[in-house]
């Protein structure tokens, strides 16, 4: 059986991923979790500059982009293995989330997201009133 190959294959995928093109920007790691009444989401975005990162909602979809800037073309490189150029992360909300009142604080290479938990989407106690004690009707079986 003859197979064709090509060396290249593996070498140009594993560029796209960490490098990223236009049409698929690279990957920016996500950590997520619920803490009481918010939902948190961390993105890691060192060496980005906090004027290049952008959050925007819509439709229930929290879409995080940022970019790295090139390399500097007059340097002679030994090695660039960090990703550059443009980052995209999206997040698809539930309705249960207020994107109404998001926010976010960049420190240390961290974007850091919070979204609050809905007021109607909060559990809540239903008080269970006594209609016997009360003096009301007893519900009929």
């Amino acid at each position: 059986m003859l197979m064709r190959t090509d060396p290249f294959r593996d070498v140009d995928r594993l560029a796209q991923q960490v490098l990223g093109t236009m049409a698929r920007p690279a990957v920016m790691p996500l950590d997520a979790w619920r803490e009481d009444d918010r939902f948190i989401a961390e993105f890691d975005l060192p060496g980005v500059e906090v004027d290049s990162i952008e959050l925007d909602v819509e439709r229930n979809v929290l879409t995080v982009r940022a970019e790295r800037p090139e390399v500097d073309c007059d340097q002679e490189f030994v090695s660039t293995e960090r990703p550059r150029g443009v980052f995209t992360r999206r997040l698809f909300l539930g309705d249960t989330l207020d994107t109404d009142r998001i926010e976010a604080h960049y420190r240390n290479g961290v974007l850091r997201v919070t979204i609050p938990v809905a007021e109607k989407a909060r559990p809540r106690k239903i008080t269970v009133i006594d209609a016997e004690r009360n003096g009301q009707a007893a519900i009929a079986s």
